[in-house]
């Protein structure tokens, strides 16, 4: 009697699993990849290799959800060529259908973007370049853990950058 109930709950318990796996499936597919928007750039320190910038992000998040970020890969592009990539590890909250920013510390080589960069430019202003920033934004818990981000816009890189407003929670 007991094999046979065995027997008989087999297949339930495989669609209700079928079933759960579904509805996070849907629930996953849910959730919109939060917007990454350079704001600024300033260079900190420059010599014949290499240069270190200041990159500032501003993240939003149109779910309804609070999403705890734990980091983030990423490449920039300015003017069509590579500028920087790597792994930035900021942690915070991002409110619900809220922003929050943050500075990256990058650093380039002269024989990289940069000197391409100058050279496409001209000797000319480093205001509104074309950027495109590109990667995946790392979530602390949940379903989905990694978020793929692609952004276009332009950048100024001849503001010195303010300190940045408080905003989100630090984990």
């Amino acid at each position: 009697e007991d094999h046979m109930l065995k027997r008989l709950a087999r297949p339930f318990v495989l669609l209700l699993t079928a079933a759960l796996l579904t509805g996070c499936t849907t629930l996953g597919s849910e959730l919109v990849a939060p917007s990454l928007e350079v704001t600024g750039v300033q260079m900190l320190s420059s010599d014949m290799f290499a240069q270190r910038f200041k990159v500032r992000v501003l993240v939003k998040n149109p779910n309804d959800l609070e999403l705890p970020i734990k980091g983030l890969d990423y490449q920039i592009i300015l003017m069509g060529d590579s500028f920087a990539e790597g792994v930035a590890s900021n942690s915070f909250l991002l409110p619900a259908l809220g922003e929050a920013e943050f500075d990256m510390l990058v650093s380039t080589n002269f024989v990289s973007g940069f000197a391409r960069l100058l050279s496409r430019v001209g000797g000319g202003k480093l205001e509104n370049l074309d950027y495109e920033i590109v990667g995946k934004v790392y979530v602390e818990k949940g379903m989905i853990r990694k978020i793929p981000f692609s952004h276009r816009g332009t950048v100024d890189f001849s503001k010195t950058l303010p300190p940045i407003k408080p905003a989100g929670k630090s984990l």
